[in-house]
């Protein structure tokens, strides 16, 4: 990029989601709802591009990997169980003058990378004591009013609570899930029983979570209802370090594969493991707002099943018929990444403000770079005009291509304005059918990231594109 003004800022990447039907405010029309977004007509179709790309590289290419779809509401001692009703909170502060509310631990990050500083205990293993004392001694004013009077740091657990029927009664608790992966554990015993499993295979999942959260900030990338890519590994204990390092590697060259550059991306390690991890990896991404997390890897041990076990009195061990019948709790590595996070890491990589001027004169295209894998359109259709039948033509060769590939008709303005409007959204081929079109039955295609134009036979048209899908790769030159 030229300069500072022409960078991916988070503020760019909101403006391109509405103005072109990514995303939009939840309840826009009534003032919006915190922590809630809808996703538009290019929305859904790039998260649903993304969820099966992930789908793909997970299941279709993985022979030891399985998919399950579990329900949202689950029995009421699954959360106890799995430590949730305990465990699942957040420290929490409120400013007494304002009533604003707060993480704690993030009021202290957001403190500290200001003033550059790093506080002598890591901050992720203080105490509320430690933490309370921290903003103390710093004076960390209130963001909001700039006064300093907080409460105690406490816990907040971020479950959404409610009742099934139509009393309320303890019997009739339950929670909106937080996490997707303990349907996984609690249908362990019926997936290796009605699809014959055997140890080391994992299970697959996609669905919806929901936490409440203290703030939400960021666009998408914090929010009370989400997506998660979640898949569960069961391995015979003792194997669990090398299968742990199987999936880092695995879920790494994910992101390599789809366009995330390798400079983008961090491994981050945490030195406070959560209350069932052995070992724990993030991935991190290189937002505009910085390195965040957009996918976790955890060595879970034997901790979900031997829960449920007692829990639920049934016993969730597998008898190893390769090892001599032998019983045990398989050992978990998990794989938990963000839809929500990872569409938003996509359009964050794939933005450019492109300089197409020459001899000094500044002419900017605004481009996704995405893979045509994951673009939410892969075609534009585009007559040069909309006369001579060149308009109904356009639209045959559409219906041709629609069984194959999602479509946009586009006759409105200037070819140029056209190809500027399929480049924002990341369209990666357009189809140009002029004049010629009629006499030779041959059309143009416009390729995206180049600009590059070649001229093909209408009958040849769908092969060439999956052909250039195929071998789609692009290298963004260094700035």
């Amino acid at each position: 990029m030229a300069n500072d003004e022409h960078k991916c800022t988070l503020d760019k990447i909101i403006s391109l989601c509405k103005r072109r039907g990514f995303v939009y405010q939840a309840s826009e029309i009534y003032g919006g709802q915190a922590g809630a977004w809808d996703y538009g007509p290019l929305g859904v179709e790039f998260k649903r591009n993304i969820q099966n790309a992930w789908w793909h590289y997970m299941t279709q290419l993985h022979d030891d990997v399985v998919g399950l779809d579990s329900a949202i509401f689950q029995h009421h001692r699954t959360w106890e169980a799995s430590g949730h009703v305990a465990h699942f909170s957040d420290p929490m502060i409120d400013c007494m003058e304002c009533k604003a509310r707060f993480r704690a631990d993030q009021l202290i990050e957001e403190y500290c990378a200001s003033h550059k500083i790093t506080p002598a205990k890591p901050i992720d293993t203080m105490s509320h004591e430690e933490m309370k004392q921290f903003v103390e001694d710093n004076n960390i004013n209130c963001p909001t009013c700039g006064k300093h009077n907080y409460t105690d740091v406490r816990e907040f657990n971020l479950m959404f609570k409610t009742h099934l029927g139509p009393v309320a009664t303890d019997a009739s608790l339950i929670y909106l899930r937080p996490e997707t992966c303990q349907g996984i554990f609690t249908d362990f015993k019926n997936i290796v029983q009605s699809n014959r499993m055997k140890i080391p295979f994992g299970v697959a999942q996609v669905g919806k979570s929901f936490r409440n959260e203290i703030i939400f900030k960021n666009f998408i990338f914090r929010t009370c209802e989400f997506e998660q890519m979640e898949m569960e590994y069961f391995c015979k204990p003792g194997t669990e370090d090398e299968t742990f390092s199987r999936w880092r590697t695995e879920r790494w060259n994910f992101y390599l594969k789809y366009g995330i550059s390798e400079k983008n991306l961090n491994w981050h390690h945490h030195d406070k493991l959560a209350h069932y991890a052995k070992d724990a990896y993030d991935i991190q991404y290189n937002f505009p707002i910085g390195f965040e997390e957009i996918e976790g890897i955890h060595s879970r041990t034997d901790f979900d099943l031997s829960q449920h076990t007692e829990y639920s009195g049934k016993d969730m061990s597998y008898m190893d018929q390769e090892d001599g019948n032998k019983k045990y709790i398989p050992y978990v590595v998990e794989t938990s990444a963000g839809l929500n996070r990872n569409f938003l890491m996509f359009l964050c990589e794939a933005y450019e403000e492109q300089n197409l001027g020459t001899d000094g004169n500044d002419d900017y295209r605004t481009v996704l770079h995405l893979d045509p894998r994951l673009a939410p359109i892969t075609v534009g259709v585009l007559p040069v005009m909309k006369k001579d039948g060149l308009a109904e033509l356009a639209k045959e060769i559409q219906h041709e291509l629609k069984e194959d590939f999602v479509t946009d008709y586009d006759a409105s303005g200037s070819i140029g304005k056209r190809y500027r409007r399929q480049d924002e959204v990341g369209t990666p081929f357009c189809v140009t059918i002029d004049p010629q079109t009629k006499e030779d039955d041959t059309v143009t295609i416009r390729f995206r990231d180049t600009m590059e134009q070649i001229r093909v036979a209408r009958k040849d048209l769908i092969a060439k594109i999956h052909e250039s899908i195929r071998n789609y790769k692009f290298v963004r030159p260094e700035a």
